[in-house]
C-alpha cells in the first residue's frame, strides 16, 4: 500500500482510505455487523490505514464499530469524522444561517459524542459534514475548530464539500484555517480538477477523494435490470430512467479503452482518482472481504497512463443523481 501526505497535517495516510458510510448498516443494506467488521479488518491488515466515518452513519453506529477495530490496532490508524448538520440537511441549503447549522456549543457536543462512540482521545481529523460558502467569515466554526485543536480532542480540521459543488470550497481554504477538503470526484465528476486541486495544491490542504465509483456506477455492476434491497438509498439515486443512463455511459467507457472485461473498471475508476497529484486519498465504501482486495491492488498499480487518462477526459458526465 502507498501513502501519501495529508496535507500540511503532515500525517502519511495510505492513498485508499476506508469510506465507512456503508458499515453503519443504514441506507446502505444488505451487509451484516460480521461481515462489516471482517472487511475492516481485512483492510487494516493489507495496509489501509486511514479511516473515514462521521456521526450521522447510522446515529454514531459506524463510529462505533470503527472505533471497535481500532482499539484492536492499538492506534495504528488515522481516524477522520464530520459533525452532522444540527437541522439534519444535507447539503447545507442556500440561506440558512451558519447559526441552525453549526452553532459553536453543538459542534463542541457532536464531537464529544465522537470521542465516546470512537473510544478515542483524540480525532486526528475532523470535518464539517456539509459546508456553504456564506459561512466563511462566521466565527462560530472558527471559534469551535481552534478550541477543539487547543485542547487536543481533534488534531487537524476540514470541511466535507456538498455534492457536486468543488468550488464552494475555496473561500474556506484561502483563510488558511482548515487542512483538508473531502470532495466527490471520479470519472463523471471531473470538476474539482479545475478550481479546487488547483488551490489545494498552493494551500498544501489535503484532499480526500468520496465516492470513486459513483456510488456503483463505475463498477460496471449495474444495469436496468439491477434491484437494489428495500430502503436502499440507491433506489432513490438511480432511480427512473437512470440505471439505463449509466449502463450507456459505463459501455462506452468500456468501448473506448477496448476493455472487454467490465471486472477491469473499479480497477481503471481508482486508478483515474489516485493519478491526481492533488488527491491524498481515496475512500471507497467497502463492506466485503473481495471488495478490499480489489481497492487494495489499485494502489499497488500507480497512476493510469496518460493516453488512458485523455481518454477518460472524454467521458465527464454533468448531473446530479442526488437531487
Amino acid at each position: 500500500m502507498r501513502h501519501r501526505k495529508l496535507g500540511r497535517t503532515g500525517f502519511d495516510v495510505s492513498e485508499i482510505g476506508y469510506g465507512a458510510w456503508g458499515i453503519s448498516g443504514a441506507q446502505w443494506i444488505g451487509a451484516s455487523e460480521s461481515d462489516s467488521l471482517k472487511a475492516l479488518r481485512a483492510a487494516i491488515e493489507q495496509g489501509i490505514d486511514f479511516i473515514d466515518t462521521a456521526l450521522a452513519y447510522g446515529d454514531g453506529v459506524s463510529e462505533q464499530l470503527v472505533g471497535r477495530v481500532v482499539l484492536e490496532t492499538g492506534g495504528r490508524v488515522r481516524v477522520a469524522t464530520k459533525v452532522p448538520p444540527k437541522n439534519r440537511l444535507w447539503p447545507a441549503r442556500p440561506g440558512i444561517g451558519i447559526e441552525e447549522v453549526f452553532p459553536y456549543d453543538y459542534i463542541i457536543a457532536s464531537t464529544e459524542e465522537s470521542l465516546r462512540n470512537l473510544r478515542l482521545d483524540s480525532i486526528d481529523l475532523l470535518q464539517l459534514h456539509v459546508w456553504n460558502p456564506d459561512w466563511v467569515d462566521r466565527d462560530e466554526w472558527r471559534r469551535a475548530f481552534e478550541a477543539l485543536k487547543t485542547s487536543g480532542k481533534v488534531k487537524a480540521v476540514g470541511v466535507s464539500i456538498n455534492d457536486h459543488q468543488p468550488d464552494s470550497g475555496i473561500g474556506i481554504i484561502e483563510t488558511g484555517l482548515i487542512d483538508s477538503v473531502q470532495v466527490i470526484y471520479n470519472v463523471f465528476d471531473q470538476t474539482p480538477e479545475v478550481n479546487l486541486f488547483p488551490a489545494c495544491i498552493k494551500h498544501n490542504i489535503g484532499v480526500i477523494a468520496r465516492v470513486p465509483f459513483d456510488e456503483g456506477s463505475l463498477t460496471g455492476r449495474i444495469n436496468e435490470e439491477t434491484v437494489f434491497p428495500a430502503g436502499d438509498f440507491r433506489n432513490g439515486y438511480f432511480k427512473g430512467d437512470r440505471k439505463k443512463q449509466v449502463a450507456q455511459h459505463v459501455n462506452a467507457i468500456l468501448s473506448d479503452l477496448h476493455l472487454s472485461d467490465v471486472s477491469a473498471l473499479p480497477d481503471v475508476a481508482m486508478r483515474f482518482c489516485l493519478s491526481a497529484p492533488a488527491v491524498s486519498t481515496v475512500i471507497p465504501g467497502m463492506r466485503s472481504i473481495s471488495s478490499v482486495n480489489g481497492n487494495v491492488r489499485a494502489s499497488g498499480q500507480g497512476p493510469l497512463p496518460s493516453d488512458m487518462l485523455g481518454m477518460l477526459r472524454k467521458h465527464a458526465w454533468n448531473r446530479n443523481f442526488y437531487d
